[in-house]
């Protein structure tokens, strides 16, 4: 499922490319200022049938200028495996020997800061705080813990039907800055793992209104 996904969302990034007109110009004063979207990996990422993370995610956003944007984003979902392991380029990942002794289940909201550079391009900071429960294998609460996870991150935006939704595929790196210490079990596999993750690819979509 994750190689499927990874071929759609480079696919999608090759068909953006054809776009010539997609950054709001800096003297339009028509352009819908708030939009609300979500991770089209919310739909394909829980269909998992090994390591389904129950995602969910809301964007909601808001365009200070043509070509300056600001996003919150609640979110929730849980994993099995350390996140320094590429879930599409590492065969670590899903091996039994790697899974952690149960999951962990986050809650975060993300903070976004994006920047168009040209046309439809932009650069964007994600920089989201998380509070997480670790649990065992039959679902009980062993541990909290408290997590910043950022994402640096290149893509591009598509307008579509007259402005009204927009498709954003995207590519970033991300770095869990800070961590507190993990219960024991969980601690001696993510250790093993980076911190940083690239490349990931990303794919959004959103409503303006």
């Amino acid at each position: 499922m994750q190689k499927k996904v990874l071929w759609i969302v480079l696919a999608a990034v090759l068909a953006s490319s054809i776009q010539v007109n997609a950054q709001y110009a800096k003297t339009d004063s028509n352009y819908h200022k708030w939009f609300v979207g979500t991770s089209l990996f919310v739909l394909f990422g829980n269909f998992d049938t090994k390591n389904p993370p129950n995602f969910v995610q809301i964007d909601i956003g808001y365009r200070l200028t043509g070509k300056d944007v600001i996003r919150i984003s609640p979110k929730t979902w849980k994993y099995a495996w350390p996140n320094g392991i590429h879930p599409f380029l590492n065969k670590a990942y899903k091996k039994p020997e790697e899974k952690f002794p149960g999951y962990v289940r986050e809650y975060g909201v993300t903070v976004s800061y994006a920047r168009f550079l040209w046309k439809g391009f932009y650069a964007q900071l994600d920089v989201m705080p998380t509070y997480q429960i670790f649990a065992n294998d039959n679902g009980k609460k062993i541990d909290n813990g408290f997590q910043i996870f950022n994402s640096y991150r290149m893509g591009y935006h598509i307008k579509l039907f007259n402005d009204k939704f927009f498709f954003q595929p995207s590519i970033c790196v991300t770095h869990r800055a800070y961590h507190t210490q993990l219960p024991d079990g969980f601690k001696q596999l993510d250790d093993k793992w980076s911190k940083f993750i690239f490349p990931e690819p990303g794919l959004n979509v959103g409503f303006n209104f």
